[in-house]
This record gives C-alpha cells, structure tokens and sequence, in this order.
C-alpha cells in the first residue's frame, strides 16, 4: 500500500504523518497519532461514537478516509478542556450523570457540541434530534439529553 503524507491541526496542535491510501480518520488518530478519545464502535457510520468535529461539522471518522482531511481543523473531545479545566459539556455530563460505560459519551458530547456552537438555547427537541446520529446502550437517554441541556442553561448564565 501507498503510504500518503497528511497534515491537519488536531486540537489546535499541527499534525503530520504519513497514513496507508484508504485509512480511516479514526485509525490515523488512535492508531498513529494517539489520540483514543473518538471510540471505534460500529465501524460502519451507524453509532456515532466515533464522531469528531471537522471544519465545524460533525463527521464520523470511521467513514472518513485520513487523506481527504489534509488542511482540515479536527477537535475531538480530548480537545475540550482547556488548561486542566473540562469544558461545559463535560462538566454537565459529570454532574447529570449523563454516562455509564463511557462508551458513546466522545462522540455524544461532539455532536452536542456542534449543536450548541449554532444553537446556544436548544429545545429539547433539538437536543434529540442532534443526538439522533449516536447510539448509547446504557443511560436511555434522559439523562444524556439533561446533560446538554444543562450545559446550554450554563453557557447562558455565563454569557449574561
């Protein structure tokens, strides 16, 4: 196989390696980069946990192949605390109690993450409907949907 140079910025850091034609985002970034924070559930594009967040859309890096992201800005979620601190989605899906396994909460936490960079004061229904893409198999949800919405109330009050 051809080994293909790829250069992105991962959590504001710049990334350059060299991945074989045809490797999945998600494999340059557990397997040569390091970063185990997107999970490789389904491996098929169907459950979400794998999700990361390229040039400001949600994409889920088991479909994405590493060479088409040349250039890009990738943030995964071991990007978002800042300074030891855990950003607001963590924070409230520790406080909500929003995970169980842990499995599915990376690319939970992406998708609501995307969801509250446009929509800072979500419904429910949007919180749902953005969580739509991501399977969990232990909370049923509520609590995860409590957990977004938590974070949304928090950024208010901050931005007030």
């Amino acid at each position: 196989m051809a080994k293909v140079p790829v250069q992105f910025t991962l959590n504001g850091s710049e990334k350059a390696e060299f991945v074989e034609s045809g490797t999945t985002l998600l494999n340059a970034l557990r397997d040569k980069i390091g970063d185990t924070s997107p999970k490789g559930g389904c491996h098929q594009g169907t459950c979400g946990a794998c999700s990361v967040i390229i040039d400001g859309e949600l994409r889920l890096s088991c479909l994405t192949l590493a060479e088409t992201c040349n250039g890009a800005d990738i943030r995964t979620t071991a990007g978002l605390a800042e300074g030891g601190v855990l950003h607001p989605l963590q924070r409230a899906f520790l406080d909500a109690f929003a995970t169980q396994c842990g499995f599915c909460t990376p690319g939970m936490i992406m998708a609501a993450k995307v969801l509250l960079d446009r929509t800072p004061d979500p419904s429910r229904e949007d919180v749902v409907e953005a969580l739509s893409g991501n399977i969990c198999r232990c909370t049923g949800y509520e609590p995860i949907i409590q957990a977004v919405l938590l974070a949304a109330r928090a950024n208010s009050q901050n931005a007030a």
